[in-house]
């Protein structure tokens, strides 16, 4: 069984339509695939709908925007309830704070002599719920400023570039409790890619699974081969669910073919029995 618990839709950064992700990840030979837009669940209902059609298992879920002393951390919530009302609150004051953040970016790169407006962003954005710095980089992109994705956050997105905004972002300490109470089940994105490790330490780490975090991705194209066995490590003295994925976003970013990282099936079964557990409860 081929399992990746990481891929992103059209609903948030990536160029693929839920649908059209479900049958591109049949076509890689994925028995399940997770759904993990940033800040949004809005995907789902059109990526079951492909995912029976094709004879995949879709696992809902979505990738929130966090922050731990600080530091950006990006929080994987497999299986919650759609529907509860803290949770939404919560979602929609971060898509309010990445949507107000664009305008602001591309007053900041015309600032700097970057000739881009609000109007080549949403060009880009299509039918995600919130534009957000990829779509920056897209418009970049496509205005022949940059190559890919990657160059444009080297160069002008990232945090010391000239087009760099802080947005509101849920302390981690607080989303992770979310999660649990919606019935979910949260683990942490690629948690030693862009200097992760300097706030998710090993006493970091179990601070967090005393509030309820269930696992930690460690297969991802972030973590070079030493830094997995790290994580692998910290994750069997927590006894934390270890997860590995794709963080596939289609044309958006390179190296991350659906399946390039997958789940062991034991872990995946974890997984699933803490959201039924939870769910019962």
């Amino acid at each position: 069984m081929r399992i990746d618990l990481h891929t992103h839709s059209s609903a948030s950064d990536g160029t693929d339509t839920p649908a059209q992700l479900m049958r591109e990840a049949a076509a890689a030979g994925l028995d399940v695939v997770a759904l993990t837009d940033h800040d949004a669940m809005s995907g789902w209902a059109e990526a079951q709908q492909a995912a029976d059609e094709v004879g995949i298992t879709l696992v809902p879920g979505l990738e929130v925007s966090t922050k731990l002393e600080h530091r950006g951390v990006h929080l994987l919530g497999y299986l919650p309830d759609p529907s509860y009302p803290p949770l939404l609150a919560e979602l929609d004051k971060i898509l309010s704070g990445r949507s107000s953040r664009t305008p602001g970016i591309v007053a900041a790169l015309r600032q700097s002599g970057v000739d881009i407006t609000e109007e080549d962003v949403r060009r880009e954005s299509g039918g995600s719920v919130a534009a957000g710095r990829p779509h920056v980089a897209d418009a970049l992109v496509r205005l022949g400023l940059v190559a890919d994705r990657t160059t444009a956050f080297a160069e002008f997105l990232n945090p010391g570039r000239p087009g760099y905004v802080n947005r509101y972002a849920t302390p981690l300490e607080e989303m992770i409790p979310l999660i649990v109470a919606a019935g979910g089940v949260p683990v942490i994105a690629h948690p030693w890619g862009r200097r992760g490790m300097t706030v998710l330490d090993a006493a970091a780490l179990a601070s967090l699974k005393d509030l309820g975090l269930a696992g930690i991705e460690v297969d991802h194209q972030d973590h070079p081969p030493e830094l997995r066995e790290r994580l692998r490590a910290i994750a069997a003295d927590l006894d934390l669910i270890v997860t590995g994925s794709s963080d596939h976003h289609g044309l958006g970013k390179i190296d991350h073919d659906l399946g390039v990282n997958t789940t062991d099936p034991e872990q995946y079964e974890r997984l699933l029995s803490l959201a039924a557990r939870s769910l019962g409860g």
